[in-house]
């Protein structure tokens, strides 16, 4: 099985700030949210995780794993995409004309970089990389696998595990310490 989820909560998510690949920790109830899950989930079984090295994906992965025998190896082709020059703005939606936008708005029409911002074609790259390199040598082994990671990272792995078209990137967003079974 193949399993993803999604950070806690950081004070960025409550400020409507884009994190990115800027390196913000769990606020307190980031970490509640991650004590919760792991109650709500510990009859699911996990033979290794995979986490982003970003503080707020690692320190998840560990509040949920605490008291459970599961490796967790940080890979950074599982940090968020890089918004660029837009990481730390608040509220880009209020912001009118804010180039940043198309990646949320209209996906499939983001063709280059704006700002530094990282392409989808790179992060699916990186996606893809950790498939091949990971994650199917692992289920082949029979492995129940975790990947903790952030909202755009997690849905580039859905929308490649389900073969969909970028114009439905973020139709299945995951919500904050929120288990998805992929496979």
């Amino acid at each position: 099985m193949l399993y993803i989820m999604r950070h806690g909560k950081t004070d960025w998510n409550g400020l409507h700030k884009l994190q990115g690949r800027t390196d913000i920790p769990l606020n307190e109830e980031g970490r509640s949210m991650a004590r919760k899950a792991r109650d709500e989930y510990r009859d699911i079984r996990f033979d290794i995780c995979f986490s982003s090295p970003l503080k707020r994906a690692l320190e998840t992965a560990e509040i949920f794993l605490d008291g459970r025998d599961v490796p967790i190896i940080t890979d950074d082709r599982l940090k968020e995409m890089s918004f660029g020059d837009y990481e730390g703005v608040e509220n880009s939606f209020d912001i009118p004309g804010c180039p940043i936008n198309i990646i949320f708005q209209d996906p499939a029409s983001y063709k280059g970089s704006v700002g530094g911002a990282e392409t989808f074609e790179e992060l699916f790259a990186r996606v893809d990389s950790f498939i091949s390199d990971k994650i199917t040598p692992e289920l082949n082994r029979g492995s129940d696998i975790l990947i903790v990671g952030h909202g755009a990272l997690n849905s580039a792995f859905i929308t490649r595990m389900k073969h969909l078209p970028v114009s439905e990137f973020w139709s299945n967003g995951l919500e904050q310490c929120r288990l998805l079974q992929l496979i």
